[in-house]
């Protein structure tokens, strides 16, 4: 039977692999691992190189070490406010048949888009396929997280679509991040059944058609979307399950908390050091909402110059999971288009099962 295993692993800066070598020199084989997510500690926007920088140094090592050639690697930009630097190892062995559904786990690769496509329906489509065929792949019975890691449009791409005598969704390269994730998300969405439809017009814009699971991350370095489908399934052995719940804004503690209750943990303040141990993984996406507000209290994310809106929202939400957790090794990622209500989005516990 398939188990599932998962390692988390800190890192001094965006290229230090060093602990990942760790693991593979302590005995986990590198041909084991299907998925690495990263929070890198850039600033999340456009210009992020910290993230090619992980993916490079991920992928040397891996071919160093005989790792498989497909491994999905999803870096997120920005460790902002006690958010720490970390490595998500998602490894597949085999282990002994168990009772009741355990963490499983499917990967899954779209074609390259062409600029033009890039935030637009050809997004989402592809991305309902991917989704769709890791899930049939993993014999996944209960989807919990889906994360995506897709890419943006460039100056560079624009003007390839431009010269082709396309279109493209938008000439704003930060704006096209956002129309990438959103368009992932909802094809996740379509994928699960969460919408019934989308169009073009919707994207970007139609805030009542969200996935509740989707996380997606936008970069420069790749042209296609990299997915991983997180859930549980009676098919898979080992001691992982994981849970989640939908944050409904920033501030959305409770919400942390049914997630943790659902994974198993009484949830009645700050985890104890004993219960946090066994938490391996904690995931969710952060998003200012677009009113202005949270709970009726004006917020400036969306109006400060100097500091970009998705940051504020990592900061925010990273701080409110770590009073939940007590661990600031949070995967906490901006921009949450179409990932969860405005201004809220998705949270993710993966924790070992007692007994």
């Amino acid at each position: 039977m398939r188990q599932a295993i998962l390692h988390r692993v800190p890192m001094r800066h965006p290229g230090d692999v060093s602990g990942v070598e760790a693991l593979f020199d302590a005995g986990l084989p590198p041909g084991q691992v299907v998925a690495i997510l990263g929070k890198t500690e850039g600033n999340g926007c456009v210009n992020d190189f910290t993230r090619a920088y992980a993916v490079q140094a991920l992928q040397h090592m891996l071919a160093r070490r005989g790792g498989r050639p497909d491994v999905a690697m999803v870096m997120s930009g920005g460790t902002e406010g006690g958010l720490s630097p970390h490595f998500l190892m998602f490894a597949v062995g085999e282990g002994p048949a168990v009772a009741g559904g355990r963490l499983a786990m499917g990967a899954g690769f779209t074609r390259e888009f062409r600029p033009e496509e890039m935030g637009r329906m050809a997004q989402v489509e592809a991305t309902a396929q991917a989704v769709r065929a890791a899930i049939a792949e993993a014999g996944i019975t209960e989807v919990h997280y889906v994360q995506v890691k897709c890419p943006l449009l460039t100056s560079e791409r624009i003007a390839d679509a431009l010269a082709r005598g396309e279109t493209v969704a938008t000439h704003d390269t930060y704006h096209s991040m956002g129309l990438s994730r959103g368009a992932s998300a909802l094809g996740v969405a379509l994928a699960l059944g969460e919408v019934a439809s989308v169009t073009d017009a919707d994207i970007g814009a139609d805030t009542a058609k969200f996935s509740g699971v989707a996380s997606a991350s936008a970069g420069v370095e790749l042209l296609c979307n990299e997915i991983l489908v997180l859930g549980n399934s009676p098919h898979w052995g080992g001691d992982l399950r994981i849970s989640h719940a939908v944050m409904r804004d920033g501030i959305d503690f409770p919400a942390v908390q049914a997630a943790l209750r659902d994974a198993g943990f009484a949830a009645q303040g700050q985890l104890s050091p004993e219960d946090e141990a066994r938490v391996l993984a904690v995931l969710a996406k952060a998003e200012p909402s677009t009113t202005g507000r949270i709970r009726g209290a004006r917020h400036i994310m969306n109006d400060d110059s100097d500091i970009n809106a998705t940051r504020h929202a990592r900061a925010l939400v990273g701080g409110v999971i770590a009073a939940a957790v007590g661990r600031t090794e949070l995967f906490v990622s901006g921009g949450a288009e179409h990932q969860g209500p405005d201004g809220g989005g998705p949270v993710a516990v993966i924790a070992k099962v007692l007994g």
